[in-house]
């Protein structure tokens, strides 16, 4: 009995037994390899993967848990609200922003391809045929009578109306791959972003202290300027009442013109790095005078222990290798995509509607228009064009792939030269801090004697400039090392996170699931 109604059904709908075929097919595998997630290297501890001397390593504890926003570590407001503004208005975020955006519109527009295709159409023409077209030539060798010929040649008016389905099966998984290397791009994207977070941050810290260390020195050297024009007057004296001659006065000037000519370098500096800061904020030159003005104490950078974490968490965070691991994601997707168009393509399609030339009649049961049935599509002969698509993407994988452990490396090496370049600086604070301790009582010892007329006053002019001296060399040292804890903090990825850096807003999108 079933054998029957089976044959009968075939006999109706010769597509059936394909349409059948193709429905239990969409459960097979994808075409292609299947994305494997790679483990990126990394040292068992921080004293393994070392270049150099031994006493640049930085000893840490690797179970230390990773710092808040590590910019909030130098307790400075007027730093932590240029970063705040910076996440707020920076273009360059923007752009980041918008791009993850547009990628997680693309998904959806890929994932969309799962589902079937739903349209409708309507539509009213006037028509007329030809007299001696190909539509009446039959009537003309089966001896018509010229009226019927004329009268099928009338105008006429046609009214149609419908709607058509369509759906496309995944039989070799070409869209699953596709929505696989669609979200390898939002995850790339997103990487991405929090790459634009991370750098963002470190530019404006890193402009703002080098803005700070530029107005340090500026200021130590209008004092040191002062004290050398101070000691040539002495000089001068010294030459108009006969006890010495001009020889000794000249050097002094030259002296004087030399530690001059050093401060508008200085001031420049000062002014670009301020410039710098503005446009990473999105505003116009001069718009942070206020903010960044010259402040009139020393206000010394004080640094926290670092906290690096577990060796192999930091090369999971940092944006660059997740972005890499993201095209070697999508690269593998791609050679998925690429196969299953190597194999047939089945549609199927199914169109109901209704058409007539008379108006009255256009909605009655009998002006009804349908069909339903697969198409088949399948490839035979383009001159190898689609298997060479294969080989280039699997190369373009290969590619990825190399490009993965070269990131990786590239992250180890720089992680290892800010820790080098960090330890090397605080080595220097502890002996230029010595250094400016003793001249600072030599300072003092100096101003002593001449105050008990032991010495003279040029004394106490050459012990001041060697303490402002050692107080300039600390000050650019101190400087450097806010620099170099930004780059460490940076090589790290510390912070690069959403729930560290805050995002601008990113506009809503349908998931396409």
């Amino acid at each position: 009995m079933f054998d029957r109604q089976h044959a009968h059904l075939h006999r109706l709908h010769p597509g059936f037994a394909a349409c059948a075929l193709a429905l239990a097919l969409t459960g097979c595998a994808a075409a292609g390899p299947s994305f494997v997630k790679p483990t990126p290297a990394a040292p068992d501890d921080w004293t393994s993967w070392h270049s150099g001397d031994a006493s640049l390593r930085v000893p840490a504890e690797a179970a230390q848990a990773l710092p808040a926003p590590w910019w909030k570590a130098f307790n400075d407001a007027t730093l932590d609200a240029l970063e705040q503004r910076a996440f707020d208005a920076s273009p360059d975020l923007q752009t980041a922003a918008l791009r993850f955006a547009q990628a997680r519109v693309q998904r959806s527009t890929v994932a969309a391809q799962r589902g079937p295709e739903v349209g409708t159409s309507a539509g009213a023409s006037r028509q007329r045929q030809s007299e001696s077209g190909a539509s009446t030539r039959m009537l003309g060798i089966m001896g018509a009578a010229p009226s019927l010929t004329k009268l099928l040649a009338e105008p006429f008016t046609l009214y149609q109306a419908g709607f058509d389905a369509s759906w496309e099966l995944d039989l070799w998984g070409r869209v699953r791959r596709s929505v696989e290397a669609a979200d390898a791009d939002v995850g790339q994207q997103a990487a991405l972003l929090d790459l634009a977070r991370l750098s963002l941050a470190s530019d404006v810290a890193r402009n703002y202290f080098e803005l700070r260390t530029a107005q340090r020195q500026s200021r130590l050297m209008r004092e040191d300027i002062a004290a050398l024009e101070e000691r040539a007057a002495l000089l001068q004296a010294r030459v108009d009442g006969g006890v010495l001659n001009h020889a000794d006065l000249q050097r002094q000037r030259a002296e004087l013109a030399a530690l001059t000519a050093q401060l508008p370098p200085l001031l420049a500096q000062e002014a670009a790095s301020a410039n710098q800061i503005a446009l990473l904020l999105g505003e116009r030159p001069g718009a942070l005078q206020a903010e960044l003005a010259p402040r009139e104490a020393d206000a010394k950078t004080s640094l926290p222990d670092l906290a690096l974490g577990l060796p192999s968490e930091v090369a999971l965070r940092r944006p660059d290798i997740r972005a890499a691991e993201a095209r070697l994601r999508s690269a593998t997707a791609n050679i998925g995509i690429a196969k299953a168009n190597l194999y047939p393509g089945i549609r199927l399609g199914a169109k109901f509607g209704f058409e007539s030339y008379l108006s009255g009649e256009f909605s009655d049961w009998g002006s009804r228009t349908w069909s339903v049935g697969p198409s088949l599509n399948l490839p035979i002969f383009d001159h190898g064009r689609r298997t060479a698509t294969v080989q280039l993407r699997e190369l373009q994988q290969q590619e990825a792939a190399v490009n993965y452990q070269k990131t990786v490396l590239k992250a180890w090496q720089e992680i290892d030269d800010a820790l080098s370049a960090y330890s090397a600086e605080q080595q220097q604070a502890q002996e230029l801090q010595a250094r400016s301790d003793a001249a600072s009582d030599a300072y003092r010892l100096a101003q002593a004697r001449y105050d008990g007329g032991i010495t003279d006053f040029t004394a106490v002019l050459d012990a001041r400039r060697s303490h402002l001296q050692a107080r300039r060399d600390l000050a650019a040292n101190q400087g450097r090392l806010a620099t170099r804890f930004i780059m460490v903090n940076k090589a790290l990825g510390n912070g690069s996170g959403s729930d560290h850096l805050p995002a601008p807003s990113v506009p809503p999108t349908s998931s396409g699931r």
